[in-house]
């Protein structure tokens, strides 16, 4: 695979794919950055990104992990102590997610974001941006949650830190799209560069194949879960024979073999008793998923294929959430 395939697999956009494909041709040394809220556990969309941030890694980048205690304070997630604490523990579980710690610089908001020129560039940004623009920027707010100030100067924010964290390249989920536009678009109001923008896509719920998983609401895999949950959790898993389901619907297990287990894993082995056609193994996701489609594996092996993968990737934050608690 080269840099550049490396440096785009499994994202939904590159932003643009000129920029991203100069940055491709000289990676080392560059930093790229993923911002995380404080405020819990990590779950598959952390580590969604944290797998992009791991290929980056791989290309020869350096990470920027942003623990933005700043923005989880603006958010309403508690203290700073609080959020600090959860921060730390955020720390610990990326690192034994996999990130490379010596390629890895995890930066606090507020090491930065109170400092008198990041704050009079925010009220720069505050004047040149509309309030329409700012509340397209916004993240969705919870049923029954009324917009507050906070909720608009946050994307303004984000766009901001891309500058002050001296980045050369932006990840995010989908959902981070519409704030990577506003970096885009604003920030040369202020004399910086835009930057270029990697974003990742959004695996769909569990259970229904619709929408999105959510920590919030419905069922989500986080670092906590222990084996027998995680195989729980995905032997409820709606797994139809197809990676394209009828309507707007997703094969969620698909997505996670496809965007969590063939990034982490050179091949994946299906384990099966010699009377329903022995081991199956897997050097890549296209072929383990037309093997879904064909009928030669069964929904239920795959099921229990990824329990196990996934198992295997929370199984070390796992063990370091217990230390961290039990210290």
């Amino acid at each position: 695979m080269d840099t550049y395939d490396l440096i785009t697999r499994n994202v939904d956009e590159v932003v643009t794919d000129e920029e991203v494909r100069e940055l491709a041709t000289d990676p080392a040394g560059k930093r790229v950055y993923v911002g995380y809220e404080p405020s819990g556990v990590l779950h598959l969309g952390h580590l969604l990104t944290a797998n992009k941030l791991i290929d980056l890694q791989d290309a020869g980048m350096e990470v920027v992990v942003l623990l933005a205690d700043v923005h989880a304070y603006l958010n309403g997630k508690g203290t700073f102590e609080e959020i600090r604490e959860t921060a730390e523990q955020m720390r610990a579980q990326f690192l034994a997610y996999g990130l490379d710690e010596s390629q890895t610089e995890f930066v606090y908001g507020s090491s930065y974001q109170l400092e008198d020129d990041y704050v009079l560039d925010l009220h720069e940004l505050e004047l040149s941006t509309t309030l329409n623009r700012a509340q397209r920027a916004m993240a969705e707010l919870q049923s029954g949650e009324t917009a507050k100030v906070s909720h608009v100067v946050y994307p303004l924010m984000q766009a901001l830190d891309i500058e002050y964290l001296d980045l050369d390249l932006a990840v995010g989920g989908m959902d981070q799209r519409k704030v990577h536009m506003l970096m885009r678009e604003e920030l040369p109001e202020l004399g910086y560069e835009a930057r270029p923008c990697l974003h990742t896509p959004i695996v769909a719920d569990l259970t229904t194949g619709e929408g999105k998983m959510s920590s919030s609401q419905g069922v989500t895999i986080s670092m906590e879960d222990s084996a027998d949950d995680l195989e729980d959790k995905v032997n409820s898993a709606f797994c139809p024979p197809t990676r394209d389901p009828e309507g707007d619907l997703e094969n969620p297990v698909l997505e996670l073999f496809e965007y969590h287990v063939f990034p982490r894993f050179e091949t994946v082995l299906v384990e099966r008793p010699e009377k329903y056609g022995g081991d199956l193994e897997y050097g890549s996701y296209e072929d383990l998923a037309s093997d879904l489609e064909s009928g030669e594996l069964h929904p239920a092996d795959a099921k229990g294929t990824l329990a196990s993968y996934l198992d295997e990737l929370v199984a070390p934050g796992r063990e370091k959430l217990r230390e961290l608690r039990e210290a």
